[in-house]
């Protein structure tokens, strides 16, 4: 295979019709630029997992994903789980085409600037950057996982919810852009808190917690200040907002001052994160709601784990 072959997989907006016209688009671009490549279109998120390791696997050193923060987790996990020395030869990109592009927005990468996008691609500036992971302590067999990873954040709690949420009202919602503003409801009236045990760096904590992020980015305004290259993990814990403040909150998250509302409390870590109760609170990687999770588990960082191709 030609090393500077590319893979790619494109992941249509869910819910959007003539999707095929966002990938023409893209496809005269590529064109245009004399890219070579071979194309896949996912059947959904979950199969870029599927698809990614595919294609590590025959051979190609450069994959390059059309889709938003959901299926990026995938790729990645994709990525994770093949062999170390194959996929420490492959380098990843990112178009973005979905609903959340947080991950790619942290980066400059815009929706709105393909060919900006596919050049810098082109160039093949890489970094190496960290990855999250939740590894559970039960077997799958047990109603466990052995590990998911993560590029961007992990969820515990009400966000997680509302994600779930979200998804639910996608399936029943004609009109998808009706699921943001079904979520938002949401966020008003499930205002739930949750018994949780959980041990950061040496604090122990036994509280109600509303939402819990663990950034390896921007965790959608919840990490603001985190990065993921330099080995650590950034958390924020909410607990007991009364609704003015939580709307307050809601504001300062938009505004990138989320750290500063007096609910939120801050943590930076190298070290593994232990959870031993959260009592059932739906738990989320990138978007990506994940299915119920025994106690105990770990949340942690893997650094410099995968290439990414980075903007100029």
């Amino acid at each position: 295979m030609e090393q500077d072959r590319w893979g790619i997989i494109y992941c249509p907006k869910q819910g959007i019709q003539r999707s095929q016209k966002r990938w023409e688009t893209i496809r005269e671009i590529l064109g245009r630029r004399n890219v070579n490549y071979d194309f896949v279109q996912s059947e959904g998120s979950d199969s870029v997992e599927r698809l990614t390791k595919m294609l590590v696997n025959n051979g190609y050193q450069t994959i390059v994903i059309v889709g938003g923060d959901a299926a990026f987790n995938y790729a990645i996990n994709g990525i994770m789980s093949s062999e170390e020395n194959v996929r420490q030869q492959v380098a990843i990109g990112l178009i973005p085409n979905g609903r959340g592009n947080d991950f790619a927005t942290y980066w400059g990468f815009s929706e709105e600037n393909d060919e900006q996008t596919i050049d810098w691609l082109i160039e093949r500036r890489l970094r190496k950057i960290d990855v999250g992971f939740i590894q559970s302590k039960h077997d799958a067999t047990e109603g466990g996982f052995a590990c998911r990873y993560f590029i961007n954040c992990a969820n515990v709690g009400l966000i997680a919810r509302i994600m779930k949420i979200k998804y639910k009202a996608r399936r029943l919602l004609a009109l998808t852009s009706l699921t943001y503003f079904a979520s938002m409801l949401a966020l008003l009236f499930q205002r739930l808190e949750t018994g949780m045990k959980v041990r950061i760096n040496e604090d122990q904590i036994d509280r109600k917690i509303m939402s819990m992020c663990i950034g390896n980015c921007h965790g959608y305004g919840q990490t603001p200040s985190a990065v993921p290259y330099n080995g650590m993990l950034d958390v924020t814990i909410v607990s007991s907002p009364e609704i003015k403040q939580l709307i307050e909150g809601m504001v300062m998250l938009f505004t990138g001052q989320f750290l500063n509302h007096k609910k939120v409390i801050a943590y930076r870590t190298p070290r593994l994160i232990h959870f031993h109760e959260i009592n059932g609170a739906t738990v989320s990687t990138d978007g990506v709601v994940l299915p119920p999770i025994k106690v105990p588990f770990e949340i942690g960082l893997k650094p410099e784990q995968i290439q990414f191709i980075i903007p100029r």
